[in-house]
């Protein structure tokens, strides 16, 4: 074989590869990456709490876990993806979002709004296996987000965020109900504490992202009351998570009670710190990453209390 043609399937081989670096990265950047981690750890930690309390063994239930956790997956992936390709116009004036293949065409708006049908009826499908109550739950979920915060709400109404937190805290119950009915005083605490999480969170990530969103007129919080406000709203809602463990503190012991009120009371210091900091921008990304941690690290408490 020759050099040159020694070189020609090098460089061919180069560009394929360099080709599904870049499929990959597309695909993350279309489910929102960090966002489909962060709804689908919940699901996570409900299926090992009802395990717990069931006192079940994982061994005699890993088939449904593995159906619950991919058909969930799948389901919220539905859900983001749709997001994605509803709201290219407004994605394509934001720098947070000028990366989605939506808006570098690197996938057609077309094969996106396929690609969102499929998985989301795939996903459904899935759920429909596990038990009707977690598909009911998966549903509602997917519902809210896709047709009454993305389709209706966003662009219209300031308390859009109040129906987007609406829609991630079902994912608890999902998990949850795929091996107990969720009338439970667990899985509806974490319901009331994923939805209140959900706020501030997002507050952060507006007020980080606030040229953007204000570039883009999508009527988030700060854009239409200001910086401040939602300052002092991002306050009240995490002191807001202050006493909901101690609801559990029957179900899962003080362990659990003082770890989360020690996370809450760390979160409410550091976002208080945001009246006086001189970059408001800069005092939000730290929020933002205080928030992850603050869920990361109280599911993980609970998943390991289940497992």
């Amino acid at each position: 074989m020759s050099n040159q043609h020694m070189l020609y399937e090098d460089n061919v081989n180069e560009q394929n590869h360099s080709k599904l670096i870049q499929f990959f990265i597309d695909v993350k950047f279309l489910l929102k990456g960090k966002v489909l981690v962060a709804n689908v750890l919940p699901v996570l930690t409900g299926f090992f709490l009802a395990l717990y309390f069931s006192n079940q063994n994982f061994s005699n239930h890993w088939q449904l876990f593995l159906l619950t956790m991919i058909g969930s997956t799948l389901v919220i992936s539905g859900a983001l993806i749709l997001n994605n390709w509803y709201e290219v116009d407004l994605d394509r004036k934001m720098e947070r979002t000028e990366k989605r293949p939506t808006v570098s065409g690197n996938f057609t708006l077309n094969s996106v709004l396929w690609a969102g049908i499929i998985t989301t009826i795939v996903g459904h499908g899935l759920m429909l296996l596990v038990t009707w109550e977690a598909a009911l739950y998966s549903f509602l979920g997917w519902f809210v987000y896709v047709v009454l915060y993305t389709f209706w709400t966003k662009r219209k109404y300031t308390w859009n965020t109040i129906i987007g937190s609406v829609s991630g805290a079902f994912t608890p119950l999902i998990g949850w109900a795929a091996l107990l009915p969720a009338n439970h005083i667990v899985p509806i605490t974490m319901f009331i504490i994923l939805f209140i999480w959900q706020i501030p969170h997002s507050l952060a990530v507006y007020i980080n992202r606030l040229e953007d969103y204000t570039r883009a007129g999508i009527p988030m919080f700060p854009v239409v009351r200001g910086v401040d406000e939602a300052i002092k709203h991002n306050l009240l809602w995490v002191a807001h998570l202050l006493p909901f463990p101690f609801l559990l503190l029957g179900s899962l012991g003080w362990g659990f009670v003082i770890f989360a009120t020690i996370l809450g009371v760390t979160w409410v210091i550091f976002s208080a710190k945001g009246f006086k900091a001189e970059d408001k921008q800069k005092w939000a990304k730290g929020n933002l990453r205080f928030s992850l941690i603050y869920l990361i690290l109280l599911s993980l408490y609970m998943i390991l209390i289940g497992v």
